[in-house]
């Protein structure tokens, strides 16, 4: 492949027919387009311009590669115009990893102020699991994830964007051990509903069991967090949930919160990007969004 310029300068010269209007479009001096000019001429050997004392007029040769330049020129200038949209987030994609229950009470405001400020950005999400997010991240087919909190890769870089308390609720059966604290070492002795074994939520309630001396033995174990919730509503057990996710179904009665003795230790949210491997501009801009101000 040539030296692109040598075919910018041969683009413009066909274009404007002249030596001196073409250098002044592309702000060089006469000299070094005429110089640029022998070089590209040699290099392909054959002449492509004839050279008047009105400026220059293309040979057969000149008209046939001026096609091709002229399209590749075109296109450039296209990349050019899609680039700058992108950067001035007129249009562009942002590529998201998160798990539905992220989605749905994290996410989900987020991406309604950035579609209404940002319309031609499209937005994918991939829902999955925090582990897998973290290995869809860390193959490049999303941009950054949205991950519940202690993770740790050293590939990546975790920024915690918001907190999270988890408490153990009931439907309105189970009003009675809401009086009073409810000692953790006793949890093995309640029907509970927990999540299947995978997420990242359910080892971090594992986890918790087992410093208290417990080993959690679900009578459910169920999909989604919505499904613990509806089941909780009937009376089927007791379930973990984000208190910030249930804040309706405990005003209403609907559910009941039993203080945990000692309480489930808080957890985050979290931002996972790559380590040393810049953002685009919409994706950024979404980021700034959801960081704690």
């Amino acid at each position: 492949m040539r030296n692109m310029e040598w075919y910018r300068v041969f683009y413009w010269t066909a274009k404007l027919g002249s030596l001196t209007h073409a250098a002044r479009k592309l702000n060089i001096t006469q000299p070094a387009v005429s110089h640029t000019l022998k070089h590209l001429e040699e290099s392909l050997g054959s002449p492509l311009f004839i050279r008047t004392t009105k400026g220059v007029t293309m040979t057969g040769d000149g008209e046939a590669l001026y096609h091709f330049v002229e399209q590749a020129i075109q296109f450039i200038e296209l990349g050019e115009k899609q680039l700058g949209s992108r950067q001035e987030l007129l249009s562009g994609e942002v590529r998201i990893g998160a798990s539905d229950t992220i989605c749905k009470y994290f996410l989900l405001p987020y991406l309604e102020k950035f579609h209404g400020q940002y319309p031609g950005i499209h937005i994918r999400i991939t829902n999955r699991t925090t582990p897998e997010t973290i290995e869809l991240l860390k193959a490049g087919e999303i941009d950054f994830g949205v991950v519940h909190m202690p993770a740790d890769d050293p590939a990546l870089h975790f920024q915690q964007v918001a907190r999270q308390q988890d408490i153990l609720v009931g439907g309105s059966k189970y009003a009675a051990l809401a009086e009073a604290p409810f000692q953790a070492g006793g949890l093995s002795g309640l029907p509970l509903l927990l999540l299947e074994r995978g997420p990242s939520t359910r080892a971090y309630l594992d986890d918790y069991a087992r410093t208290q001396g417990v080993t959690l033995r679900p009578e459910f174990e169920l999909g989604s967090v919505d499904l613990l919730v509806r089941f909780a509503q009937s009376g089927f057990g007791l379930t973990f949930v984000v208190k910030d996710y249930v804040r309706e179904e405990l005003a209403s009665g609907a559910l009941v919160e039993i203080p945990l003795e000692p309480r489930i230790p808080e957890r985050h949210i979290g931002i996972a990007t790559r380590r040393q491997l810049p953002l685009g501009q919409a994706s950024r801009r979404l980021l700034e969004m959801m960081l704690p101000r």
